[in-house]
């Protein structure tokens, strides 16, 4: 993998981190204070949907970070592609379905990286 590839991987991956811990860990206090037009009354009742939500995040960084550890150049650009193509799709229907915002925070990262990791 590129140097820019390797450095757009880890970002996402860390992305997804922060989305993990932000929806199993800090959905009912940070929740508030970032989704300010979803009614409080609701965050404690969808907390198990969200750390959920989270969960499955944690699973593409999970995927991203191991696509570091393989050796074999081609299974390591096949494994970083599949959980890239993961992300934008998530990405692309959460834009679709919830909010546009998504996208640009979701898939668009997930594009530029699967774009330089088959460009380089």
């Amino acid at each position: 993998m590129s140097f820019a590839s390797t450095l757009l991987i880890g970002f996402i991956a860390l992305l997804h981190l922060y989305i993990m811990w932000f929806e199993m860990f800090a959905w009912t206090t940070r929740g508030r204070k970032v989704f300010r037009n979803f009614p409080k009354e609701l965050f404690e009742p969808t907390k198990p949907m969200a750390a959920n939500q989270g969960l499955y995040n944690g699973f593409l960084a999970a995927g991203l970070i191991w696509s570091f550890f393989i050796e074999n150049e081609q299974w390591q650009t096949n494994v970083a592609l599949f959980f890239l193509i993961c992300v934008a799709v998530a990405g692309i229907y959460g834009s679709i379905t919830a909010s546009r915002k998504i996208f640009f925070v979701q898939a668009l990262p997930a594009l530029i990286a699967i774009s330089a990791l088959l460009v380089g």
